[in-house]
């Protein structure tokens, strides 16, 4: 039993012990131990055999008990002092907090006391602040209330005094007096419920009624509407009286304005009645100069009786551009068939200069639409001609010559412009009527002058050169926008735009496409001895020089016109977005036209292209028929070559010569002939079978040749040496270097047929079957001998991954040009050596 109670001890003891990780960690930062007694997965059976680890250790195992026996009396020891330590520990507590409690209390008591103190405080000063708010009150109302007597008083005063003076007629005296008694009056809003306010308020109001009346009676009577004359002169009365309508409502002011306006101008309905012979566009000047002379007669009769404010020459001359465009309208529609370009032309011009002088003059604040601020045009390549300055853009003095300003100073908008030859507009349609048949007779012009004048000749200043009748087009074009933009800034100008795209259109085909010289497929009659004669290999070419100089100059022209067009469309759209609603810009597209032009650009490199192909056609087809098996020897380049470098030195230099201009163009020029002429070079290649071992060198060294020769194609013939565009050296470098390598494959011999082939897989990168039966051909191999090479090309190929096309023709990762740059220089050497 005794054994049991122990181990449920122990076991008890062992519950009790067992400390989560947490707190054994912080046991061990607070009393850090390298006992292993201490270690919490302290472990008897290891510990006992680090004591005694052999058998012959247990012979001081009574020393050891002891130490341990020592060490538990000692823990025995402490743990008893720090027991009884702890045994006042709850009394002392108790003692702690009683006293805090106290403490507490006593604090509480404290801030008691200052609340209170802070209270009476507070009362305190309320009780001094009362009597002080009770006087600023008593001062405040006070004031308002003699504020108030005085301003009755004065609006007492001033209501009889006004009636007075309005019975008087005395306005001087009445403009200042009415205006102070409307201000005092504002200040009784609130008081209007009191009966002796609201009374003033209502005699204030018959007053400014009154005058009113009054003040419309007198112009009446001065200004009659009815009247041969009108009085000799203006009144002190009546100028007193506008200060007056001043101050009243806005509509007696308005009705001033608008009867003195009416009577003013009753006389110019009279004497340019529609029936009137006046009346008519022809003698459109006498109706600007009766306005002048009206006004000038204002100036000095009546300049001084109206305010500036007012702005009543400003308002007669508006006034009179509305009647003006009413009238111009009507007589224009009755006699609509009597309106010639000329008689238009002069109407909207006169009229525009009379809108040109009122903006100088005036400065159109009376004007209801005022017109939005333009964005200024932004400054463009001065070749253009739209570009150049217009005429009467800016009427003052001019600045031109300051460096710091490449472009004069815009002028100001003006404000009245349209106000009066808004009404021309429906009618512009003669204009452009005009403008179409001119233009279609200036198309016929040129068209005649170039059958008479002929084409342009080699060797002078108009070969190559643009022409003329190009800079004729566009600067005609330019003055009829200019012209037209004057006249109206919406649909007229749209309709313009649309007649001159028409005729970008026939430009380019009647002038341009037109007169490109025909190529002539007739080839008939030149053997291919004569051919391969340098005496004879001019007559290979298809175009003369003078023919190729027509072609350059009218690509020249065609990319005139076209960059001419780009920018007139631009500029165009710019002038548009400043005098047309933004609507009407997006009309605006010359794409059309700009695609035509390209089209002629296009066609006339073609042209090139064929003329130097073709002359080298026969050179080519010579190569074809030459026996290449019986070559003995490799010797100097053959004579086809130097057929096809001839034609090359004489045609390229003269397109180049008359390209200058157009620079990008003579390189697409290179190009598309690079394009054109390696392919057929290759396909006669293939044509050349079969081909012995010497033959495939003689070649070979021919194709370097002609490598060569086109690589410096851009520059041959000329005295200044460029590099040629990378772009272009690209297409040379690959399209030649395969040739090289069709040779290179042909020259390998086909024994064994696995090497031959893998040979060819590699240096050509085709897994064409066509391709490797033509090296066959030119190798001289039997039927018998290719079929077998085909099916072990077949069976050679590299199996296409997975997701591609299994097509025959495969893709190879092909040599770089330096590599076969490098091969070939090898190739060479080897010539060499065998001659």
């Amino acid at each position: 039993m005794m054994e049991e109670e122990e181990l449920e001890f122990a076991e008890d003891l062992e519950a009790i012990l067992h400390l989560t990780p947490e707190v054994q960690l912080a046991i061990e930062q607070v009393f850090p131990s390298q006992d292993p007694l201490d270690r919490a997965d302290f472990n008897a059976v290891e510990y006992i055999n680090t004591l005694f680890p052999t058998e012959q250790s247990l012979a001081s195992i009574d020393d050891v008990v002891n130490k341990i026996r020592l060490k538990i009396r000692r823990l025995d020891d402490n743990i008893r002092t720090v027991v009884r330590g702890q045994t006042n520990v709850g009394q002392d507590g108790r003692q702690a907090l009683e006293e805090a409690q106290i403490a507490i209390q006593q604090l509480f008591g404290k801030i008691k006391d200052i609340k209170d103190k802070a209270e009476k405080s507070e009362q305190m000063v309320k009780e001094i602040t009362r009597d002080i708010k009770q006087l600023d009150h008593a001062k405040r109302h006070l004031t308002t209330s003699i504020t108030t007597l005085n301003h009755l008083h004065m609006l007492a005063g001033g209501v009889d005094s006004l009636e007075a003076m309005t019975r008087k007629r005395q306005y001087g005296e009445v403009a200042n007096l009415l205006q102070g008694v409307v201000n005092v009056l504002e200040h009784f809003h609130k008081y209007m419920g009191i009966p002796q306010i609201r009374q003033l308020s209502e005699r204030v109001k018959a007053a400014q009624s009154e005058l009113g009346t009054q003040i419309l009676a007198d112009f009446e009577e001065a200004f009659p509407s009815q009247g041969s004359k009108r009085p000799g002169g203006p009144s002190n009365v009546l100028r007193d009286a506008c200060l007056v309508a001043n101050v009243l409502d806005p509509r007696i002011k308005q009705e001033i304005i608008k009867k003195f306006i009416r009577q003013h101008l009753s006389e110019y309905l009279v004497l340019f009645q529609e029936n009137q012979d006046v009346a008519w566009l022809d003698k459109i000047d006498r109706r600007y100069a009766w306005i002048k002379r009206q006004l000038v007669d204002y100036e000095e009769k009546y300049g001084r009786m109206f305010p500036e404010e007012w702005f009543i020459t400003e308002r007669i001359a508006v006034e009179f551009c509305h009647i003006t465009k009413v009238e111009l309208a009507k007589v224009m529609r009755t006699r609509a068939k009597e309106i010639e370009v000329k008689l238009l032309l002069f109407a909207i011009q006169r009229t525009t200069n009379f809108e040109s002088l009122l903006a100088k003059r005036f400065t159109g604040c009376t004007l209801t639409d005022a017109p939005g601020q333009k964005q200024p045009e932004s400054p463009l390549d001065p070749t253009n001609p739209f570009l150049e300055d217009e005429p009467g853009e800016d009427m003052g003095t001019e600045k031109d010559d300051d460096l710091a300003k490449p472009r004069k100073p815009k002028a100001p908008d003006n404000p009245f412009h349209g106000i009066v030859s808004k009404c021309f507009e429906p009618h512009l349609y003669v204009y452009i009527e005009s403008q179409d048949k001119n233009l279609g007779e200036l198309i016929d012009r040129f068209v005649a002058d170039f059958r008479a004048q002929g084409p342009p000749k080699a060797g002078t200043e108009e070969g190559g050169a643009v022409l003329p009748s190009c800079a004729d087009l566009f600067v005609y074009y330019k003055k009829c926008m200019v012209q037209c933009s004057q006249l109206s800034t919406g649909e007229p100008m749209i309709a313009l735009t649309t007649i001159f795209q028409k005729f970008l259109r026939e430009y380019a085909w009647k002038i341009l496409s037109g007169n490109l010289p025909k190529s002539c497929s007739n080839s008939g009659g030149l053997t291919i001895t004569s051919l391969l004669k340098e005496k004879e290999g001019s007559e290979a070419s298809k175009f003369t020089v003078d023919e190729l100089c027509l072609i350059c100059s009218i690509l020249s022209t065609a990319e005139y016109c076209l960059a001419t067009t780009q920018q007139a469309c631009f500029s165009l759209e710019e002038k548009l977005k400043e005098k047309v609603d933004k609507v009407l810009v997006e009309r605006i597209n010359l794409t059309g036209e700009m695609d035509t032009f390209s089209t002629v650009i296009s066609n006339s490199i073609q042209l090139l292209v064929q003329d130097l192909d073709a002359a080298c056609d026969p050179a080519l087809t010579a190569m074809s028929k030459m026996p290449w098996q019986s070559v003995e020897h490799v010797g100097d380049q053959s004579p086809y070559v130097t057929s096809i470098i001839m034609h090359i030195k004489q045609n390229v230099p003269i397109i180049r010569d008359n390209l200058a201009s157009t620079r990008k163009y003579f390189t697409q020029f290179c190009i598309k002939f690079t394009n054109s002429f390696i392919p057929k070079f290759i396909n006669h290649l293939f044509r050349c079978k079969p081909i012995s071992m010497v033959g495939a060198e003689q070649l070979l060294l021919d194709t370097h040749s002609l490598k060569t020769v086109l690589l410096d194609l851009p520059s041959i013939g000329s005295q200044v040496l460029r590099k040629a565009p990378a772009s272009y050296t690209k297409i040379v470098v690959k399209g030649m270097t395969r040739a090289e390598m069709i040779l290179k494959v042909v020259m390998a011999p086909h024994e064994p047929p696995v090497v031959f082939v893998d040979n060819y897989i590699k240096l050509l990168a085709d897994g064409n079957p066509e391709t490797f039966q033509k090296i066959l051909d030119m190798k001289g191999l039997k039927r018998s001998e290719q079929s077998s090479m085909l099916e072990l090309f077949r069976q050679r190929l590299p199996t296409p991954p997975s997701g591609a096309d299994g097509g025959p023709s495969l893709s190879f990762s092909a040599p770089t040009p330096e590599q076969e740059s490098s091969r070939i220089r090898k190739l060479e050497k080897l010539i060499k050596k065998r001659l």
